[in-house]
């Protein structure tokens, strides 16, 4: 069952579709926001909700990564019939996933929030135990609830199943072997501050990356969850700047 107000939703608007998914263990929610600001420019916005997100924990440990992305193929095709040209943005995970929609995928440009190429091992990573070990376990998820958004913004869930952080991993990997593959126009946004993805993973996808058309937007006063944080609305004009100049509305 899908917890109350962790729908998908869709905000018609112009030619120009905008794909927006959300993060590890994140739901649509939190990237509502960023979707009116991105409406308001003009453009059509989905945002669909993950497989194994917006439900439970326990549901989510029974999805692995290709689930993951065939939610965001499901809705890129969802999107193709609302609008004739897409372009992707995506928050941490969500990055992973554009990035390969973009390897796979016609897309006009890509936009990456905080993408995850190397997680921060104070997030524990170096004592996460073998795949083997993982099934059934879960451990606390630690996000801050920024004060200064609407509450439903910052829903998500409590704990995270151990074998989906293998999951996530294992995607990593395959996301960086396709990246010479990424040709569409790109926006890397990162914040210096996050502790979650470390800041190489910017340098990373900026040196692989096949795009010749590639700019980055480096925050000093936001935390992992740039869409939420407190340089949210630089995020937004920057981001609606480059879709306009890379896709159009």
């Amino acid at each position: 069952m899908i917890i109350e107000g962790a729908e998908p939703f869709l905000l018609p608007g112009g030619s120009h579709g905008v794909l927006l998914l959300h993060g590890f263990t994140g739901m649509p929610p939190e990237l509502r926001l960023m979707a009116e600001a991105l409406h308001r420019a003009g453009h059509t916005v989905l945002c669909p909700r993950l497989a194994g997100h917006g439900t439970s924990p326990e549901d989510m440990a029974h999805t692995d990564a290709e689930d993951w992305y065939d939610s965001a193929a499901d809705g890129y095709a969802l999107l193709a019939g609302a609008a004739r040209r897409i372009s992707v943005v995506g928050h941490s995970m969500g990055a992973l996933l554009a990035l390969r929609l973009a390897a796979q995928k016609c897309v006009e440009s890509v936009v990456t929030l905080a993408a995850p190429i190397f997680i921060d091992e104070g997030r524990g990573m170096k004592y996460l135990p073998p795949r083997s070990e993982c099934i059934g376990r879960f451990h606390p998820k630690l996000r801050k609830s920024l004060r200064d958004v609407p509450e439903f913004c910052n829903m998500t869930y409590e704990k995270m199943p151990l074998v989906a952080i293998h999951e996530m991993v294992g995607f990593i990997e395959r996301v960086k072997m396709l990246l010479p593959r990424v040709t569409a126009p790109l926006l890397l946004v990162h914040s210096l501050h996050d502790h979650t993805a470390q800041r190489s993973s910017l340098k990373y996808i900026y040196d692989h990356a096949g795009a010749v058309h590639k700019e980055v937007l480096w925050l000093v006063r936001s935390g992992h969850l740039v869409m939420l944080d407190a340089e949210r609305r630089t995020v937004f004009r920057r981001t609606a700047a480059f879709l306009c100049a890379h896709g159009g509305v």
